[in-house]
């Protein structure tokens, strides 16, 4: 088999391309039906080794198109019930020509990502799954799912969002073919549904066990279905659901038939369950399906976005779930693993459903995983050695650089009891659940080398480790946050509005743009009091938090966005400006941002959590000299320059 050379979705947007621009086929939306019907041919030629999709040397587009239109009569023949009888390719032969021609090289079956789903992201775009906040899930996390729960042929399995059926054949080649019976699939739409069918079909799997149904209106099901699908039934649930505040369930029939529809109010450290039901994400009331679908002591394995674990108005789910079951794992996934279709942060939530009400405590498995094979394009990334070239494997094929293999065996080990605290690191370490602070289920802000670390320092007795909440108890510091002015008076005055891209290399950038007329930095003035040697920090965004900068004589006037943080050192003779400024941006600093920044709403933030923040002050005064003085001097230096820019500038032409 030759190597693959581009990733899966960067192939099929090509072929898309090609198609959309050559083709005889003119709307974009028949193109994904025909590709659909040329995949299967595809894997049908695969799985039963008759070399059908190839280009031969004798070969014409007219005879490629004739022998894959017979090949999708054999198809069609084999799943009656995916496939209407009177359904053909309609696609050119030159354009056949081409799809064949392209995808020859490869073995889809062997690929790092489900070209299925693949396929349909590029041909059907967002207008089919992303605006309802449905987004296939990538092979090698599919994969991760179902080893962590490993089952067997004689278990129910389901997948109650099932798309194009990723997790129902990755299930189906794990438990083998005897097990086939027993794997369900249900979604509302009839295209995944047919996708979903022939898939399973073709690897060996009860196509009659995928419904195209709405999972959460159970009762809308006819009597048959309600039997065959009935709660606590099952002792698998594998499922990415449709997730996104955009997109809220909203009908009451609905709604009323969930715990986690109604609203919760906090009282001490528990919640209480009120009788008003109002509108949720579809992930919220996915959630609680899934647990009604388990048998107890069945286990899940669900994809939730990160705001659903630590959101602080979202706690009440996880007071819910656990007095229904014991969350095994947490899985955290980086932003890339479902690019280039939404960069959502999502984590693999593990759970086993208990008779009794859980224990309250026991380990939870969690990992950090940083790289999943491919980058925010979709292209794989692939292994480098020390000095920056290729790894490959014993057959000469490059390595792909995927983190989730080490997962999968880090939890193995877990489960038999061999994970020990020595071995704990980002990518496998235990937390105990009477640890978890208030229901947080970010693996990050557990992170074990960032306690490591914080750890390793205070041991070393060179430092004084303190957090930013005991320093603000000692009004050792003060702490303000920024203001939104409004967009309308952008441009309309001299005075910099700082927002979180001006803060670049320790000094506030300023963009004259933005500038504000005098009387809203007269509003602002007061309420943000900035002043010089005050730092700034930002707290919320996207990919800035964690830039500073410190206020100098040359910066003059300004109003900073609510994104960031005003911090003065109120006791600089305990602690100076300059020597926090380092602080602030030293491995283990920046480190522990990075790790209690959680996404909420729309954007991540730091929040309440940079409280929790330990910095390591030099005890030795002649070190904390040293710094001061070598920060002084750059400081220093950017400010002359800005100076003198400055005056450069105002120098009038002769």
């Amino acid at each position: 088999m030759n190597r693959m050379v581009l990733g899966l979705p960067e192939l099929f947007e090509r072929l898309h391309n090609f198609l959309y621009t050559n083709s005889n086929i003119p709307r974009a939306e028949r193109l994904g039906a025909e590709m659909v019907r040329l995949l299967f041919c595809k894997i049908y030629d695969e799985l039963n080794g008759i070399s059908i999709f190839r280009i031969n040397q004798d070969d014409t587009p007219q005879s490629v198109g004739q022998r894959l239109r017979e090949t999708f009569e054999k198809v069609k023949q084999r799943f009656p019930d995916t496939f209407l009888p009177n359904e053909i390719i309609h696609l050119d032969d030159k354009s056949i020509y081409e799809v064949v021609r392209t995808l020859q090289p490869y073995r889809l079956l062997d690929a790092d990502r489900d070209a299925i789903s693949e396929a349909i992201h590029a041909f059907y775009g967002p207008s089919l799954r992303g605006e309802k906040g449905q987004f296939f899930t990538p092979s090698n996390v599919v994969r991760m799912c179902v080893k962590i729960l490993n089952p067997s042929a004689g278990e129910r399995i389901i997948d109650p969002a099932c798309g194009s059926g990723s997790f129902l054949v990755a299930s189906l080649a794990h438990v083998g073919t005897e097990g086939a019976a027993n794997i369900y699939g249900i979604d509302k739409e009839i295209d995944m549904v047919k996708i979903s069918k022939a898939y399973l079909a073709l690897m060996g799997g009860a196509y009659q066990n995928i419904y195209c149904l709405d999972s959460l209106a159970p009762h809308s099901w006819d009597s048959q279905i309600r039997h065959v699908i009935s709660d606590e039934s099952f002792d698998i649930v594998l499922t990415n659901p449709p997730f996104g505040a955009k997109i809220p369930v909203k009908d009451k029939n609905i709604l009323v038939r969930y715990n986690l529809a109604r609203t919760w109010k906090r009282s001490g450290n528990t919640w209480i369950q009120t009788e008003i039901v109002k509108p949720q994400p579809p992930q919220v009331l996915f959630l609680e399906r899934c647990l009604q679908l388990l048998r107890p002591g069945g286990r899940m394995a669900i994809v939730l976005p990160d705001g659903l674990l630590g959101n602080s108005r979202d706690r009440y789910i996880w007071h819910f779930v656990f007095t229904q079951a014991r969350v095994t794992a947490v899985i955290s996934l980086p932003p890339e693993t479902f690019l280039p279709s939404t960069h959502t942060k999502t984590s693999v939530i593990v759970l086993e459903k208990v008779p009794d009400r859980p224990e309250d405590d026991y380990p939870i498995f969690m990992a950090i995983v940083e790289r999943v094979g491919h980058d925010k394009n979709g292209k794989p990334l692939f292994k480098l050695d020390g000095n920056g070239q290729f790894l490959f494997d014993e057959i000469g094929r490059k390595i792909i650089d995927d983190e989730l293999p080490i997962v999968e065996e880090k939890f193995k080990d877990f489960k038999q009891g061999n994970l020990k605290p020595d071995d704990f690191d980002r990518l496998g370490f235990v937390v105990q659940r009477k640890k978890l602070r208030d229901h947080i289920l970010i693996p990050q802000y557990y992170n074990p080398e960032t306690e490591r670390e914080i750890e390793r320092l205070s041991r070393s007795g060179k430092y004084i480790m303190v957090t930013f909440g005991e320093l603000l108890k000692r009004n050792v510091l003060s702490i303000k946050r920024g203001h939104e002015v409004g967009s309308i008076y952008y441009g309309r005055g001299p005075i910099p509005f700082v927002r979180t891209t001006d803060i670049v290399n320790w000094e506030v950038k300023i963009d004259p743009v933005k500038g504000l007329p005098e009387e809203i930095y007269e509003r602002f003035r007061r309420k943000q009091d900035i002043r010089p040697n005050d730092i700034l920090l930002i707290t919320d965004g996207t990919f800035l938090i964690g830039r500073t900068a410190i206020v100098t004589e040359a910066d003059g006037k300004m109003v900073i966005q609510s994104h960031i943080r005003r911090i003065r050192c109120l006791k600089p003779h305990e602690l100076h400006p300059y020597l926090l400024l380092y602080l602030l941006n030293t491995k283990v600093v920046q480190q522990q941002i990075k790790d209690k920044t959680f996404v909420q709403a729309t954007i991540s933030t730091v929040g309440e959590r940079l409280h929790e923040i330990v910095l390591p002050i030099p005890k030795d005064p002649e070190e904390q000299a040293r710094i001061i003085s070598e920060v002084g001097a750059i400081i220093e230096l950017k400010k002359q320059a800005r100076i003198r820019i400055a005056q450069l500038l105002d120098r009038p032409l002769s």
